[in-house]
């Protein structure tokens, strides 16, 4: 499928916020900016957390999530969207609805459903409900991508994490298999010098994507990130290919450099501004 390219995409967030800045929400406007995208945010759930952990989660009433997604859809023309923290089925519903109504062209789904500890983050019910979202994100959207970790896709096909790249392209085929999007399976969560992320879409061969191994703890917020700026260079682009590598060697560049940020005692973000501060010319 394709779609009107635009020079500066109007893009949507929707997701969880992080008052510390670095993933969520506030990660997700960073990221739209740097990808030269207009960004806007609808909030689902307001997350007290930092760099060192979750401390408490407040979700507004659904109504007030209907109000902002109607808010922004009756005034503002939307070329991408991308999904992250949903929390529950009634929210993931009430999203699966817009999505339904409105058929934004371009949306991209970070289902978050994993924290890094390992523990899920989802009921059962709403891992099913997320497990609905990926077929109806293929279905509505032009172009349609899911960005899983090796967590996260573990879990959308019902099996165990894997070790190794190839068994995770394996699960992603699976999963692409129950969608009419695009998987792009990332590699960050395996313990290996060179990083490796697969793009898998129907009727083409799959794509990768190599970066070695940055050695930092400063990655908070790259899931968010990542599939920010891919929504971004999607809708001004049109081609998922290119989109995913600047995406990926954007987020790489924003990895090498984090360390300058000096954010927080534990793990501290990126460096979405990495390509126009003058620390990294």
């Amino acid at each position: 499928m394709t779609i009107s390219p635009r020079e500066v995409p109007r893009v949507l967030s929707i997701a969880g916020t992080d008052p510390s800045g670095g993933a969520g929400l506030q990660a997700d406007l960073k990221s739209i900016a740097a990808a030269g995208g207009y960004g806007m945010g609808v909030v689902t759930a307001l997350v007290a957390q930092n760099t060192c952990g979750v401390r408490s989660v407040h979700t507004p009433p659904l109504e007030f999530l209907r109000d902002q997604l109607a808010a922004v859809t009756d005034d503002v023309a939307i070329d991408a969207v991308k999904i992250g923290m949903l929390g529950d089925p009634e929210i993931t519903a009430v999203v699966h609805d817009w999505l339904v109504e409105t058929k934004p062209p371009v949306v991209v789904l970070d289902p978050v459903m994993v924290a890094t500890s390992g523990d899920r983050l989802l009921s059962a019910d709403a891992e099913e409900a997320m497990r609905e979202l990926v077929v109806t994100t293929g279905e509505v959207a032009d172009i349609g991508v899911i960005t899983p970790n090796i967590p996260e896709l573990a879990v959308l096909v019902k099996e165990s994490p894997v070790e190794t790249i190839e068994e995770a392209v394996k699960q992603g085929e699976q999963l692409l298999e129950s969608t009419k999007a695009a998987v792009l399976v990332k590699g960050g969560h395996l313990s290996n010098q060179t990083l490796t992320d697969y793009l898998l879409r129907h009727d083409h061969e799959p794509e990768h994507f190599l970066h070695p191994l940055v050695d930092t703890k400063n990655t908070h917020g790259t899931g968010c990130s990542l599939s920010a700026g891919l929504a971004t260079r999607i809708a001004q682009s049109g081609d998922v290919v290119k989109a995913s590598q600047l995406s990926i060697d954007w987020l790489y560049g924003a990895i090498l450099h984090a360390d300058l940020l000096e954010v927080g005692k534990g793990h501290g973000p990126v460096f979405h501004g990495w390509e126009t501060a003058p620390c990294c010319q």
